[in-house]
């Protein structure tokens, strides 16, 4: 049987993140950082950077702090309970994770630390119009030259990408057989690089990423060669991992404040939660949110680097479903508690609410990854 206890520096870890969250992140702190052009504020991002947790799953080798997935939930776990901004998920896990993996050495010795030390900002540039069909539909070409690449496409949704000073976007390589897909980091001020800023939901930025002819030295590919799909693969289903993390951490702000409020609001001379219907609705709410905990702790188990595969996807993909049904559960019944006041802009409750929104629609809808579920599933049973 396997041994769940947290161990000391994974408490001492989440004592950590539980303090920085309540000095750092009351309601003024979060709204003032949510009106930031860059969706947050740097002298946060630079206090992560002095914590060490901008290097927590990357290697000694470089600076970091060799932490798991694991390590990696915990501190999005938090994370989420503050509904915290910085651009952890796009620099770290996804474009810091994917230099980890398939950056030469001298790109992970450039890039890592910098990364690390926060000095570096990146966004991952991936997903296009029709991503609903999956990782292998893009449509970005990268082609060959006598000065080194030429870029030509669209990428949607990309996170982060106003604050980002790197963006690394994956192309398809037509002039070269059999490669698949190629990662490429792109400076934010190249030329025929054009870019369409937005609000997200519940905070932070998202852009519209246009390539139009855009030059590029050679040594701008991440690595050396290989269809670089799989590797994203990993990574995506690492941040599924991760974010069903964090979504759970919203979950429990959102019932902690739904509990509060029904103690001290009151119909008929009584508090809403001597009422036994509205007693019933709590404990629902908590067990989705024990639920949802527990399936985000499972999925980080098995989606290490070197996990196999099948067994990583199904849990990513069996996570987000759950994880999924029970946020759009608690965060439905904490608005219809609160009353009307549980949309206004006077509470966080909506905040909270938009974000969970945002997390049914990253990497996949709910729906996308019970029929990846269950074809994966299917496909095992028949090996």
């Amino acid at each position: 049987m396997m041994d769940l206890t947290p161990s000391e520096a994974q408490r001492m870890l989440r004592h950590s993140a539980e303090r920085f969250i309540a000095e750092h992140y009351d309601q003024a702190a979060r709204r003032h950082a949510m009106q930031d052009p860059m969706g947050f504020k740097r002298e946060n991002w630079r206090k992560l950077a002095d914590l060490g947790w901008l290097g927590l799953p990357f290697p000694e080798e470089v600076g970091g702090f060799g932490g798991g997935p694991v390590e990696v939930a915990i501190l999005m776990e938090e994370f989420g309970r503050g509904l915290a901004t910085e651009p952890y998920l796009s620099t770290v896990l996804l474009a810091g994770t994917l230099i980890a993996e398939c950056g030469t050495q001298e790109q992970q010795m450039v890039l890592l630390p910098a990364i690390i030390n926060g000095e570096r900002l990146l966004s991952f540039a991936h997903y296009e119009s029709d991503a609903r069909a999956g990782l292998s539909e893009i449509h970005t070409v990268a082609q060959a030259d006598n000065q080194g690449w030429m870029l030509h496409g669209r990428k949607m949704a990309v996170l982060d990408a106003v604050s980002a000073d790197v963006h690394m976007v994956s192309a398809r390589l037509p002039d070269v057989q059999g490669a698949g897909l190629a990662l490429f980091l792109v400076p934010k001020d190249a030329a025929g690089v054009r870019l369409r800023d937005a609000p997200r939901l519940g905070g932070g930025r998202v852009a519209e990423l246009t390539f139009e002819r855009t030059l590029l030295p050679p040594d701008a590919r991440l690595g050396t060669g290989g269809d670089v799909l799989p590797a994203i693969e990993g990574v995506v289903d690492r941040a599924i991992a991760a974010l069903c993390a964090e979504a759970a951490g919203m979950m429990r702000s959102m019932f902690d404040a739904t509990l509060d409020y029904t103690k001290v609001r009151k119909q008929f001379d009584r508090p809403l939660a001597a009422n036994q219907v509205i007693r019933h609705r709590l404990a629902d709410m908590y067990v989705q949110c024990e639920e949802a905990r527990a399936m985000a702790a499972r999925a980080a188990l098995p989606v290490g680097a070197d996990s196999d595969s099948t067994q990583r996807s199904l849990a990513a993909s069996g996570a987000k479903v759950k994880v999924g049904r029970c946020a759009r559960n608690v965060a439905e019944q904490a608005v219809q508690l609160h009353g009307a006041m549980g949309v206004t802009d006077e509470l966080d409750l909506g905040l909270y609410f938009k974000r969970l929104l945002v997390f049914e629609a990253l990497f996949g809808s709910v729906d996308y990854h019970l029929q990846r579920h269950a074809k994966l599933f299917g496909n095992s049973r028949s090996e």
